[in-house]
């Protein structure tokens, strides 16, 4: 985790140096080129101040006071006549200002031109501007000293590089921390998902807001509960299934014992084996179970419909159960309010209705009714109603009921034969299927299941 962190904080630092280069390359560069501009504006206005005082009023007088007023500046004037004689001067010539004098300025306008500008190795910034009276004609030269702007920019080039220097150190230091407010909790959540790998699925982890980390956060929350979910079902069923097959195992066992001894009626000898065989039955119906589970959660079945005959095919199945019904005292009632085709798979459909009247069969008691309804729906779906009269299920009990070896009576499932499988097969089938099933009881008035395919 630290090296994503060390990434980050690279990342980050990289792309926003780049950005914060260019940007003050862009202002170091207007900056600059803005005050060396303002310089040569500065004296090329003072040149053309003293030019129109000359064009207007051309005295001996007014030469004198321009070259005292100058003296006082830091800039230097020097006006000529139009041989590029020296006329009058603010301070002594430099030979470098003599040399500027003495060519001619070339493509000169009203306003001026600048005739030296390279502040860098010069030592002095020069403008020239012509002056013309009514008998003189003349250049005045305007010159100031490249050392003091010279300064400015080697002033602004320490500011600048010191800025930068502090903006390094400040934007590492901010990344440093962002980083580790980024990587903090995927830090956590690395240490949740170890301890997840382990078997430990009490994992906490803090609300991270609406963004992806919150998103992955609340995932993996998310995925610990469901885990610890499945662990605690996964040991509650394989408890239930020792449960449900060591009571058989232990009857089975015991009643051979007994059956295996020479001195008891022959009677009593067959009387023990029918038990024993009523529990083989019922640990061979577990085991099915299981197996038809199994295969549900490997998805190693699949589901093959057809078009299936509503009446024919509900008929065929209620005959095979009614039988038993009849032995039991129950009446069961079919009714079909159409004959429709529909789509499903027979095997699996039958598998279906089969252990949902097996469940009603078990749990109602004689002289009751079981009715069975089968309709084509508003949407042109199969939905199929089973109704029974028995000891119906509490209303807390009842999101549990599609819960694989869940039991309602679990004190009297052996009374009953249950073994908490069926409901759970049917529900997979059902969704199998794409279809829908859903559930209403009431205690001691009943159970209805709806299936709509």
């Amino acid at each position: 985790m630290n090296k994503i962190s060390t990434k980050l904080a690279l990342y980050f630092t990289i792309a926003v140096l780049v950005m914060e280069g260019l940007l003050m390359l862009y202002l170091y560069d207007n900056i600059i080129d803005t005050r060396i501009e303002e310089e040569f504006q500065s004296i090329l206005s003072r040149g053309n101040s003293h030019r129109d005082v000359l064009e207007d009023r051309y005295s001996e007088t007014t030469l004198h006071h321009i070259a005292l007023m100058e003296s006082k500046t830091e800039t230097e004037v020097v006006i000529t006549d139009q041989n590029h004689n020296v006329i009058t001067g603010s301070r002594e010539l430099t030979d470098g200002m003599r040399e500027l004098i003495q060519v001619p300025p070339e493509s000169l306008t009203r306003e001026g031109r600048v005739i030296e500008s390279n502040w860098k190795d010069m030592n002095y910034l020069a403008t020239v501007t012509s002056f013309e009276s009514e008998r003189n004609e003349g250049y005045v030269y305007m010159f100031k000293s490249a050392a003091p702007l010279r300064n400015l920019i080697s002033q602004l080039n320490r500011h600048f590089l010191l800025a930068g220097i502090l903006s390094l150190i400040i934007l590492t230091g901010i990344h440093f921390l962002l980083s580790k407010l980024l990587t903090r909790p995927l830090l956590k959540m690395k240490q949740a998902t170890e301890k997840l790998s382990k078997g430990n699925f009490e994992v906490k982890l803090p609300e991270l807001g609406q963004d992806e980390l919150g998103d992955l956060s609340d995932s993996i929350q998310r995925l610990a509960t469901d885990l610890e979910t499945i662990q605690q079902e996964r040991t509650e069923f394989l408890a239930n299934i020792s449960h449900e097959l060591r009571t058989p195992l232990t009857y089975i066992q015991g009643y051979a014992n007994v059956a295996l001894r020479e001195d008891i009626p022959e009677s009593e000898r067959k009387e023990y084996l029918n038990i024993i065989q009523e529990e083989s039955k019922t640990i061979l119906t577990l085991i099915e179970n299981l197996f038809e589970l199994a295969k549900i959660d490997e998805n190693n079945f699949s589901i093959q419909t057809e078009t299936i005959d509503s009446g024919s095919f509900y008929h065929k199945v209620i005959n095979k159960v009614a039988p038993v019904f009849k032995r039991k005292g129950i009446d069961l009632i079919l009714t079909v309010k159409e004959d429709f085709p529909f789509l499903a798979d027979p095997i699996r459909l039958e598998q279906i209705v089969m252990n949902l009247l097996d469940n009603a069969l078990k749990h109602s008691p004689p002289h009751s009714t079981t009715e069975v309804t089968v309709e084509r729906n508003d949407s042109g779906n199969m939905s199929l109603l089973i109704h029974d009269q028995g000891m119906g299920i509490p209303p807390e009990e009842l999101p549990q009921v599609f819960n694989r070896m869940y039991r309602v009576e679990k004190s009297r499932s052996r009374e009953f034969g249950g073994s908490g499988l069926g409901l759970s097969i049917v529900k997979e089938l059902v969704e199998a299927h794409g279809g829908q099933i859903s559930i209403q009881s009431e205690r001691n008035k009943g159970t209805s299941i709806n299936i709509i395919l």
